[in-house]
C-alpha cells in the first residue's frame, strides 16, 4: 500500500469515526481523543489531517452532502413519474439514514452546529430536490391543485422530523412510517387521474 493510499485510508477512517462520536456523544460533547481513538490512530495523526474539530465535522457534512447527492441524483437519472420518484427517494433516504452513520450525524451536523459552516446545509440540499421534483409532477400534470413550493416545505418538514425522531427511536424510519405518511399525503397532492398509478410503498424492493 503506498504513502497516499494509507493517507486516503486513515482520513477515510477519522471521518466515519468522528461521524460516529458525533452521532454518539453530540458535536459538543464530543472528544478528539474519542475519535482518534475510534479510528486506530494516534491525535497527532488526527491533527496531520484536520486542524480541529470544527475541520473534522465540516468533512463529515461534505461526506454526507456527496452521499445525498448521489441519492437524489440516481432517481433523477430515472426519469418517469416524479410522484413516484420523490416517494421512491424517500424511502431511500430513510433507509439510508437509518444505516449510515456518516449521512445521519451530516444531516444532524447541518442543523446544530453554530456557527453554521458556509455553503447550503443539507435539509437546504434535501429542500431544493424536493421542490424541483415537486415543479417537474407540476409539469407532467400528476400534482393537483397545489403549489409545489409549499408543498415542498411540508415534506421536508415531516421528513426532517422523521430523521430527528428517527435518533432515538428507529421506527420513525422505518418503511411503514414512510409508507403511511405517503398514504395520508398522495390523495391531497396528486391529480385525481395520476393517484392509482402511485405506490405510498415504493416502487423499488426495501
Amino acid at each position: 500500500m503506498t504513502r497516499q493510499q494509507r493517507a486516503l485510508r486513515t482520513r477515510h477512517a477519522l471521518i466515519t469515526s468522528a461521524a460516529t462520536v458525533f452521532d454518539r456523544d453530540g458535536y459538543s460533547t464530543a472528544s478528539l481523543t474519542a475519535i482518534s481513538s475510534l479510528a486506530g490512530v494516534s491525535n497527532g495523526a488526527l491533527h496531520f489531517h484536520f486542524a480541529n474539530k470544527a475541520a473534522l465535522a465540516d468533512a463529515v457534512q461534505h461526506s454526507a452532502a456527496r452521499q445525498l447527492d448521489t441519492l437524489v441524483h440516481t432517481h433523477r437519472e430515472r426519469g418517469g413519474n416524479a410522484l413516484q420518484l420523490l416517494v421512491n427517494t424517500s424511502h431511500d433516504l430513510a433507509r439510508a439514514l437509518a444505516a449510515d452513520v456518516v449521512l445521519r450525524a451530516g444531516f444532524e451536523l447541518s442543523r446544530s452546529r453554530t456557527p453554521a459552516p458556509a455553503g447550503p446545509g443539507l435539509h437546504q440540499q434535501w429542500h431544493a430536490w424536493v421542490g424541483a421534483a415537486l415543479s417537474r409532477a407540476a409539469h407532467q400534470g400528476v400534482l393537483g391543485e397545489v403549489a409545489p413550493e409549499a408543498v415542498a416545505s411540508f415534506v421536508v418538514a415531516a421528513t426532517t422530523g422523521f430523521e430527528v425522531l428517527g435518533t432515538r427511536d428507529p421506527q420513525w424510519l422505518s418503511h411503514t412510517t414512510l409508507t403511511r405518511f405517503w398514504q395520508l399525503l398522495l390523495p391531497r397532492l396528486a391529480a385525481a387521474p395520476a393517484l392509482t398509478a402511485l405506490t405510498a410503498a415504493g416502487t423499488r424492493p426495501h
